[in-house]
């Protein structure tokens, strides 16, 4: 029997009402990671708790690595069990846990509240990346998943804003944010519960170009996950966006911090900055996601995007430590997030079609597997990083997250996919 609180379409929603489903799967995007947010009070959390950077990377990388599990085993669950009826627990404990975050006040309260924390929600966030893929037929999957990086992006920006706007109106009391984190997520999945389906099993098994594709077949074995080992592209992807990430969750994690650090700005300052770079993805990954899906090319736009963002990042670390002003920091933070966003939702589009003709009926178990093996890349970044900072500095390590660009975009030679249209077979679209 289902929980109260899972609906099950047993025919594939179209127009209207697939973009509204597809609204509240993105919405979920948003909460699962917006309820786990700590980057926007880390300075002062380091400072009340009296914590070394080091300390707190090792608290995290656990933390994090109790997540990854979560991940792996949560989208493998989610192709026999439903999307649903592990997504909705997972984003409401994870809301109320912002309450018990508030009351923190050892290092050791904060490991025991994070790792509770990301074991729920490492099971969430890649179920949204699941429900994005099954509300999205091929033509319009890219801009789908631009879409569906306004959970991450969008979490980042709306935390951010908010300790930009509030810190100051409580004191810069770091527990403010996590009670207005809490309270805001929990109203926020009240909405998700209200409006959130799922398609049936056997509509998730279904690859589509196109919603008018859409047929009543039956095919709701969950399919073998090792067959998903035998593929190298799949790994490819895998692994090269794994290399592309350690920049993104170094900014992610730290990139208030950063800010503070190396450019001596205030907290609520860093918070309006990354706020700003964070809208300008936001509009460039829907952008590039609708172009994208007019001409059904993926890996151009991938490689045009890491290539700038390569280029942008070196100027980044090459002005760490001068003597630059706020503006110009803001304005190179915010093209570096501009460059991540072209690069990042063409693959992500990518990668689901390429796990999608391997077998359709695998698609969570395929993006668990990604989030597992990204989790921990973030556990090594955790554990690693404050040790290089303390002996190299900022710009040392994000020479690192450089290299791992460069991974990212070698690895592309392996991905499936056209480098070019195909002519007057090009597939087009209206949408």
């Amino acid at each position: 029997m289902k929980p109260f609180y899972v609906r099950e379409l047993s025919v594939y929603p179209v127009g209207s009402r697939r973009i509204r489903l597809l609204a509240v799967a993105v919405l979920a995007s948003l909460v699962a990671n917006f309820e786990t947010t700590i980057a926007t009070i880390l300075p002062l959390l380091l400072k009340d708790l009296s914590m070394s950077l080091t300390v707190y990377g090792l608290i995290a990388a656990t933390s994090v690595l109790v997540g990854g599990l979560s991940a792996a085993f949560g989208g493998i669950l989610s192709d026999r069990w439903g999307r649903v009826t592990i997504l909705v627990p997972t984003l409401t404990v994870t809301a109320a846990c912002n309450f018990l975050l508030a009351t923190v006040s050892t290092s050791g309260g904060l490991f025991a509240v994070r790792c509770l924390m990301l074991f729920i929600e490492g099971a969430g966030i890649t179920i949204t990346a699941s429900l994005v893929r099954d509300f999205s037929p091929r033509l319009g999957r890219a801009q789908a998943f631009a879409f569906w990086t306004w959970g991450p992006v969008g979490a980042s920006f709306l935390a951010s804003l908010i300790a930009s706007v509030t810190l100051p109106m409580f004191g810069n009391r770091w527990q403010s944010q996590a009670i207005i984190m809490g309270i805001v997520s929990l109203v926020l999945c009240a909405v998700i519960i209200w409006q959130i389906a799922e398609p049936s099993a056997a509509l998730r098994a279904q690859v589509m170009q196109a919603e008018s594709e859409v047929s009543a077949e039956e095919k709701i074995d969950p399919g073998k996950v090792r067959e998903l080992f035998k593929h190298p592209h799949l790994w490819a992807h895998v692994f090269g966006n794994t290399g592309w990430q350690i920049l993104y969750w170094t900014f992610a994690i730290f990139g208030q911090t950063i800010l503070t650090d190396a450019f001596k700005v205030t907290t609520a300052q860093a918070n309006g900055i990354v706020a700003l770079g964070l809208v300008l993805n936001a509009l460039a990954v829907i952008v590039v996601g609708r172009v994208t899906d007019r001409l059904q090319l993926r890996k151009p736009f991938t490689a045009v995007g890491t290539v700038l963002t390569i280029g942008m990042l070196a100027y980044y670390i090459a002005i760490i430590g001068t003597e630059v002003s706020s503006a110009h920091v803001t304005l190179v933070y915010a093209f570096l997030f501009l460059f991540m966003g072209v690069a990042y939702v063409p693959w992500m589009a990518n990668f689901s079609e390429n796990a999608e003709d391997v077998d359709s009926r695998l698609q969570g178990a395929a993006l668990g597997i990604w989030g597992m093996v990204v989790r921990v890349m973030i556990v090594v970044l955790l554990v690693v990083a404050p040790r290089v900072v303390v002996v190299g500095g900022w710009h040392t390590w994000l020479l690192v997250g450089l290299v791992g660009q460069a991974v990212f975009l070698a690895s592309m030679v392996a991905f499936k996919g056209r480098w070019r249209t195909a002519g007057a077979t090009m597939i087009t679209s209206k949408g």
